[in-house]
């Protein structure tokens, strides 16, 4: 290991641990955040990285191959299946509108019809990291406007594999640049007769389906007896390893075959065990790779031609956002969700890197349009998290959902509320629905249109937008209502609304949902007082109601039940301190467990329950 290799890693560690955390701060999310380390540190501004970031940028990919093994882990293949229409439909009608549209305007630039069509192609496809990313920082990939952006990027990772095919029968003669000819093919199946290559390819995907579904799960059963949890790492590290090698192989995407593999291995018992082993690569390789995509932009042609660089990444967004929203429309997605499924894919994505090294290499387009090229594509990527920061904060809010409810605009605070809701879908209307019944009106707020739109047909004081502005907070009447309720859709938007409360309503009780142990550690650093997790009450009656199933006395469920809930809010009390040191933690969850266990046993020994002829309301009352 040289000294310079760690100096380079000193390097780009150094400005993600600087920049990111500012640009998060700012509001612009981690994403734009690396890119704009990646820019800081490139060889036109700060000048510690040169040449060896585009080496670094193959290294990184291997992060947007993490990424969709972790995304296929979280497709079932049933529910793969029904998105086969929107997947098929609407990343079929997207592709082929935006390379025939940018195709087009090519050949009237003046590129002959094989250049224009390899143009078309490889500006047609989106970038699967920064949408995906931005979207799951946001909160918004269950959104309908998400869902419809994931389906049509993984369309497009599919399209790759004969994109690929296409671009050698492009070239303008049957010598490449490199002065061979080349076939459509690469590594072990170069040269082979199309037969065979499409044979050895299908046998490919077989082989991973065999192996996942037959010998993966048998394997990782092996290892977790061997209790290291290093181990499982590294087991996991190899599936995707082993998969990106095999895919290579045979010429197809490393990152369509990973995602493939994460699809048959959704149902394993171990899906979870490897989602966390993966994250924290996951997460470093992308960032690295965010950093690669802002180092490679070329300031320099960008001086020497600024109006051509800027007139043709407008033009490219322009047009795919048209191409977009003409797509969205056709298969009836909402007005705001349609702006988010439009903004968020109008950039140019990271396969254009492979595919334009392609495309120089056939001899299709020359090296001084193939750098032009590149440029566009880095500035449209570095673009994107920007344009979708506006789409959320300027346009979603004000054009989001004028069209619904008969063309009515939103109405008016006539007075403000006691309570405010932020999140309206399972927590949130659970509490909502309460509270109305109880006769307290709350103020809701929500950033899905069609739950906006539904909610206020049934009579609801519904907005839309992002509950974690406090612009948004500040309409809703929040400085003078007297407690939100806080149950948005992932544990960082939670975080961001109370930290935003606390600095501008901190008069304001939060009771706030949680989803895990970790998160309400979270939430308790952070002050929140009034805490309720996802699972603690609904596995508690679930629990109640196998017991008195069992044929447990219903008395003894309702007085265990509330012993139960008093020891953990205790017990948590006690653990969040300990959380860091993973021995110590582990140790005294056992001992709390141990603790309640033999309180149980204690009061059913000794008689506690008397011959269950009655409620000891006393008894219960000097409990709660």
């Amino acid at each position: 290991m040289t000294p310079d290799f760690l100096f380079q890693a000193m390097i780009y560690l150094a400005a993600a641990v600087i920049v990111v955390p500012l640009a998060k701060r700012l509001g612009l999310g981690s994403v734009l955040g690396y890119l704009l380390a990646g820019i800081l540190i490139g060889p036109y501004l700060l000048g510690f990285i040169g040449e060896e970031g585009e080496e670094l940028m193959h290294f990184a990919e291997f992060g947007v191959v993490m990424m969709l093994f972790l995304v296929g882990l979280e497709l079932e293949p049933a529910l793969l299946w029904r998105m086969r229409i929107p997947i098929l439909g609407m990343g079929g009608m997207q592709v082929a509108l935006s390379a025939v549209v940018l195709g087009g305007l090519a050949y009237l630039m003046g590129l002959s019809w094989q250049e224009s069509t390899a143009v078309g192609l490889t500006f047609a496809l989106s970038s699967t990291a920064i949408v995906l990313q931005t979207l799951g920082e946001r909160g918004q990939l269950n959104s309908s406007g998400g869902r419809s952006s994931f389906a049509v990027l993984l369309f497009q990772d599919i399209a790759v594999i004969p994109i690929l095919a296409v671009m050698p029968l492009l070239a303008l003669g049957e010598i490449g640049a490199d002065g061979e000819g080349h076939g459509g093919a690469s590594g072990l199946l170069e040269g082979l007769p199309a037969g065979l290559r499409a044979g050895a390819t299908l046998l490919a995907i077989a082989i991973l389906v065999v192996a996942g579904r037959y010998l993966v799960p048998p394997l990782l059963r092996v290892v977790a007896r061997a209790r290291q949890r290093e181990l499982l790492t590294g087991v996991a590290l190899l599936l995707i390893v082993a998969v990106a090698v095999l895919m290579s192989a045979v010429g197809l995407s490393p990152a369509l075959g990973s995602f493939l593999g994460g699809v048959v291995l959704a149902n394993s018992y171990y899906k979870h065990e490897l989602e966390s082993d993966l994250e924290p690569f996951k997460g470093l390789l992308l960032g690295l790779f965010f950093m690669a995509v802002g180092a490679s932009i070329d300031f320099g042609l960008i001086a020497a031609r600024p109006g051509t660089v800027i007139g043709l990444v407008l033009l490219l967004v322009v047009v795919k956002a048209l191409v977009l929203f003409v797509t969205g429309r056709v298969f009836g997605l909402a007005q705001d969700q349609n702006a988010l499924f439009s903004f968020g894919l109008a950039q140019t994505g990271e396969f254009a890197f492979v595919l334009l090294s392609l495309i120089q290499q056939e001899g299709i387009l020359p090296q001084s349009v193939v750098a032009l090229l590149l440029v566009v594509v880095a500035v449209s990527m570095a673009l994107t998290p920007l344009i979708m920061l506006v789409n959320a904060r300027y346009i979603q809010p004000r054009f989001g959902v004028k069209e619904s409810v008969d063309d009515a605009p939103p109405p008016e605070i006539e007075e403000p509320r006691r309570i405010i809701v932020a999140g309206f879908g399972g927590f949130g209307a659970v509490v909502g629905r309460f509270l109305g019944a109880n006769g307290v009106r709350a103020t809701i707020l929500d950033n899905d249109s069609d739950r906006v739109d539904l909610l206020r047909r049934m009579g609801f004081e519904v907005y839309y937008g992002d509950a974690t502005r406090f612009d948004l907070l500040e309409t809703a009447g929040a400085a003078g209502a007297e407690a939100i309720v806080i149950g948005l859709p992932s544990p960082e938007q939670n975080l961001r609304l109370v930290e935003t409360v606390k600095k501008h309503f901190p008069h304001l009780h939060q009771i706030v949902r949680a989803f895990d142990y970790p998160d309400t550690y979270d939430l308790m650093d952070a002050g929140v007082l009034h805490i309720f997790r996802d699972t603690l009450y609904s596995g508690v009656a679930a629990g109640k109601q196998t017991l008195k199933l069992l044929g447990v006395h219903a008395y003894r469920l309702e007085r265990n039940g509330h012993r139960f809930f008093r020891h953990d809010l205790a017990a948590l009390q006690t653990l969040a301190g300990m959380r860091f040191d993973e021995d110590l933690y582990v140790d005294a969850v056992r001992g709390s467990v141990a603790d309640l266990e033999a309180q149980l046993r204690s009061d059913y020994d000794q008689g506690a329950y008397g011959e269950y002829g009655g409620w000891d309301i006393d008894g219960m009352a000097e409990e709660e």
